[in-house]
């Protein structure tokens, strides 16, 4: 969810059938893929042959029902249903070794999933629901991944993409951008907006400093739009202020059109990584929050220290 659509003589032609390349020996792994934009997404890249597509999904019955979906659509596909909870950290790590465990390489990695307006509550770990799961869980996904990813950068001709799913309403986040000291409660003094703001801009910070600390990868937050999910309408505690609530209402588009912009940052020539763009690839969108260096590496540092007091209690020595 978003709060326009940007209309713009800039933006990108892209037309996923013919402008996404052959994926020929490529892995890819998308969360939330079980509907809306992350199947759009799925269905778009099988069609181009990738050696493996990792759907991930909350709920394997959901999860395995997509995927003999899209196998009637695209039979022989090699799709591989992941049982993946991103507000619970111990489901994100037991995702990641399956991955590792069996995939050789990661070539996409699509962070797709998130959730938007829903009440006011906290993940398994304790951090504001909307917080913890549109970006902790994604970032501790993306760091347990980090060796396999690594490895296919390495390799001659890769091209490893990690694709952050935000919105336009990062611009709807509290003043400072993040509020430190209330991300590990259920955030209350915040309305529903705000913490999704709030969530939305962390992805895009988070892809701001990922940049610049992992150059072998290019890494970009996208925004797709208002488009026609489904999101919209579960989210019960948004209260959106009444300029938002016109921008929602006079304005949406499919989950065809609204996949452009994503599919188009994990394939296409010329994305710039730490980038954030408006549907098609239009960039320097972003508000002043989400190019504050010092807020990016601020944010990095403590979702570090967080993720690695997890590894730590949960007997891992992997560090961040």
């Amino acid at each position: 969810m978003a709060a326009e659509m940007s209309e713009s003589s800039s933006s990108i032609p892209f037309d996923p059938s013919k402008d996404i390349p052959s994926l020929s020996g490529k892995v890819i792994l998308i969360t939330g893929a079980n509907a809306g934009l992350g199947k759009a997404s799925l269905l778009s890249l099988a069609a181009h042959k990738p050696s493996t597509i990792y759907l991930g999904s909350r709920s394997l019955s959901k999860g395995s029902y997509t995927a003999s979906e899209i196998l009637k659509t695209i039979p022989g596909a090699n799709i591989r249903v992941l049982e993946l909870d991103l507000a619970s950290f111990d489901s994100v790590k037991k995702a990641a070794a399956k991955v590792i465990a069996e995939a050789g390489r990661l070539d996409i990695l699509m962070l797709n999933a998130g959730i938007m307006g829903v009440p006011a509550g906290v993940t398994e770990e304790g951090y504001e629901i909307q917080f913890g799961t549109n970006h902790m869980g994604h970032v501790l996904l993306t760091k347990l991944l980090l060796p396999v990813l690594e490895k296919t950068a390495s390799e001659a001709n890769a091209d490893v993409r990690i694709v952050s799913m935000t919105s336009h309403t990062h611009r709807y986040a509290p003043d400072g951008g993040v509020m430190f000291n209330i991300l590990k409660s259920a955030a209350e003094p915040l309305p529903g907006y705000a913490r999704y703001g709030q969530s939305k801009l962390a992805n895009i910070l988070w892809v701001r400093e990922m940049a610049k600390r992992y150059p072998m990868f290019v890494v970009a937050a996208v925004h797709p739009g208002v488009v026609d999910t489904g999101l919209l309408v579960k989210a019960t505690d948004l209260g959106l202020p009444a300029g938002m609530s016109g921008a929602v209402n006079r304005s949406s588009v499919s989950v065809e059109e609204g996949v452009k912009n994503q599919l188009w940052a994990a394939v296409a020539k010329g994305v710039v990584s730490g980038e954030y763009y408006e549907p098609v690839g239009i960039g320097g969108k972003v508000s002043d929050y989400g190019k504050d260096d010092e807020l990016a590496k601020k944010l990095w540092e403590w979702t570090e220290s967080e993720l690695n007091g997890y590894l730590a209690e949960s007997g891992s020595d992997l560090k961040l």
